[in-house]
């Protein structure tokens, strides 16, 4: 099991990695969750994947995608969007209700979002919680890397359960709030103590 950090400087290194991780995200997102999602050739994307975010992949030697995820700098512009936790604040996003925050959502450079966090459905069940683990562990050191102290991100409301055991201190931003059938809760990610 390998991880990788994905930008748009490096994907020309990773062969399919990136397309891999699109066309992970459209099975499950669309053809097993039945969102109703953009896709283009075999793909799903949104207008948060800019070169402003990067892609955290668990993957196996052949590019095969485990487990994925966006992070995106909350500072991040495009035309009218910004971030997506912010954007279904604003009103911009009519699947992701607006009173999903306690409090206004942040803009600064060390926050950032984690978006699009996905174990792909066909990983077995005796290694989901590895992938899971492998995925967060990276995702961490790669918002650290950006120089992020926090990550805003939002989660199955299970959290609580496995929040400790991938050694990740989380605390909750906003109500819990049935999304897609799915309860769901705002949750900051705080990596400020393990930043050098």
């Amino acid at each position: 099991m390998q991880t990788t950090t994905l930008s748009f400087a490096n994907i020309h290194a990773h062969g399919e990695l990136f397309a891999n991780m699109f066309r992970a995200r459209r099975e499950l997102f669309i053809e097993h969750n039945k969102w109703d999602l953009p896709e283009a050739m075999g793909m799903e994307y949104d207008q948060y994947d800019t070169p402003a975010s990067r892609w955290v992949v668990v993957h196996d030697e052949l590019g095969q995608v485990m487990a994925g995820n966006r992070l995106t700098p909350t500072t991040a512009k495009c035309g009218m969007y910004s971030y997506m936790i912010r954007d279904a604040q604003r009103g911009l996003l009519d699947t992701i209700p607006s009173c999903l925050l306690y409090d206004e959502a942040p803009v600064g450079e060390h926050v950032w979002e984690s978006s699009r966090l996905f174990v792909a459905h066909n990983v077995p069940a005796n290694r989901r919680r590895l992938v899971h683990a492998r995925l967060v562990m990276e995702l961490a050191k790669a918002a650290r890397d950006q120089g992020a102290t926090s990550c805003l991100t939002l989660l199955n409301a299970n959290w609580p359960r496995w929040a400790k055991r991938v050694g990740v201190d989380m605390t909750a931003m906003g109500p819990v709030m049935e999304i897609e059938g799915v309860n769901n809760q705002v949750v900051s990610m705080n990596f400020a103590e393990h930043l050098h």
